[in-house]
């Protein structure tokens, strides 16, 4: 099965790209959505968070409280680092087993951080959504109705542009309007129709 990672940072147009290539029939595993499935109400992740952090991590209802979870690990570094030996392994389990599943020409894992989680060597190449900052800056404090500032501090704590440009085989520049992307998406699907053909090596 040949496998393509799609990353790309906050507001970027990294989900309307996905949903281009879902509408091309391609089947496409959102990490973001995995990650949710994981610490889902009755999970046994769920159970250990809840050890580790204490109830209050929880609502009412018994479930991940999101919020609270992410302020903490923003300001304790050695719970971040609990939390990602937790769940990270989970994920990429998760992740195989569903792109193992596909049966789409090829299948597409799409990652905020794919190259930061290593979750690009499940893959054989990988994709950029790309724009400029302020672009993205733009996007994301119209879509989300969040703080400029909170938008630039993700950024600012994801990896670089400049660094994901180095690291991905394929770039999308979309700094266009939708019709724009909609066309470059079908220009690089109809490329890897193309390279399904061949035999492409794993990524390490």
């Amino acid at each position: 099965m040949f496998k393509i990672g799609l990353t790309g940072g906050i507001g970027s147009g990294k989900s309307a790209a996905t949903k281009v290539f879902e509408s091309l029939g391609i089947t496409v595993v959102d990490a973001d959505i995995v990650a949710r499935e994981v610490v889902e109400l009755g999970s046994p992740a769920l159970a250990q968070i809840a050890t580790y952090f204490g109830a209050s991590i929880l609502t009412d209802s018994g479930e991940l409280n999101r919020r609270a979870l992410r302020e903490i690990i923003f300001a304790t570094p050695e719970a971040k680092d609990w939390l990602e030996a937790l769940l990270h392994p989970l994920i990429r389990e998760s992740i195989t087993q569903q792109l193992d599943k596909s049966s789409s020409p090829y299948s597409i894992l799409s990652s905020p951080l794919l190259f930061e989680t290593n979750q690009h060597k499940l893959v054989n190449r990988c994709l950029l959504i790309d724009a400029p900052v302020e672009l993205q800056v733009a996007r994301a404090s119209s879509r989300d109705y969040t703080d400029e500032a909170q938008i630039r501090s993700i950024i600012a704590q994801q990896m670089s542009r400049q660094c994901k440009t180095e690291k991905a085989d394929d770039i999308i520049l979309n700094d266009k309007d939708i019709k724009t992307l909609e066309h470059n998406v079908q220009r690089q699907h109809d490329i890897y129709m193309e390279m399904i053909h061949d035999k492409p090596c794993s990524r390490s």
